[in-house]
């Protein structure tokens, strides 16, 4: 089983997403266990604080770092060590190549729950800590030795959202999760799409607002859709994205 520990402060947010579609089948078929917490409850005070005023001045709030460290050292005293990965604007950009390797990760070393001590060494369990506000106390990020992570060139009110785009790209990579394991190899920037964009797809009726399906697609010549799929593909991929073009025709 591939285990996520996700911090928040909304953890009824993240909860309500976990619960649907591809993230709920694979919690549901015991793939994926997901232990969602919210760090507001290692604040140290009875009003639950969790950010105060920047040192320098400065609009907004930043996150302390005392119910980040201390509910990231709770779940790995009770659920074994974790990959920490902070969601940051200045994070690492994550892609389909990512994924795999989180997902192969996973597959090769099934996390482990444990009431040990910490453990030092590249687990498989994956942590991901959300922020909100101005962001972290730097110190939370240095003392646990967080990676950083970013999901686009863009800023969102909080960490959510991104943290639950890594969850659900790494889970339906990994075995039982889709009805056909033919759909995450073949999907945009897949190994079958030579990383580049997908083909178009077509199904029932066969001729929609006088649209009609490829006669390709209809010929039962499995050699010719191949080709036709691959060629549709590359121009799709230069067509719109170019800056990916590379990976079709990579220099030897």
């Amino acid at each position: 089983m591939a285990l996520f520990s996700i911090l928040t402060l909304f953890p009824d947010v993240v909860e309500a997403y976990l619960d649907v579609g591809v993230l709920g089948i694979a919690r549901a078929r015991g793939i994926v266990q997901a232990n969602v917490v919210d760090f507001r409850d290692f604040s140290r005070d009875r009003h639950r604080t969790v950010d105060d005023r920047p040192f320098g001045g400065g609009p907004g709030m930043v996150l302390k770092p005392e119910p980040i460290v201390e509910a990231v050292e709770w779940i790995e005293q009770h659920h074994g060590p974790h990959r920490r990965i902070a969601m940051t604007p200045d994070g690492q950009p994550f892609d389909q190549k990512m994924a795999e390797g989180f997902a192969a990760a996973m597959i090769a070393d099934p996390p482990v729950t444990t009431d040990l001590p910490l453990r030092p060494g590249s687990p498989s369990s994956v942590l991901l800590l959300c922020g909100r506000y101005e962001g972290f106390d730097e110190r939370a990020l240095q003392v646990l030795d967080f990676e950083r992570l970013s999901i686009g060139d863009y800023v969102l009110a909080g960490g959510e959202l991104a943290a639950l785009v890594i969850v659900e790209a790494i889970a339906r990579l990994l075995p039982g999760t889709l009805g056909d394991s033919r759909s995450a190899i073949e999907d945009s920037f897949g190994d079958s799409a030579d990383g580049g964009l997908d083909h178009p797809h077509f199904t029932r009726p066969r001729v929609f607002r006088g649209i009609e399906v490829p006669d390709v697609l209809l010929s039962g010549d499995h050699a010719r859709i191949h080709d036709w799929r691959k060629q549709q593909s590359e121009t799709r991929t230069k067509a719109v994205r170019p800056d990916l073009t590379q990976r079709l025709h990579p220099k030897g």
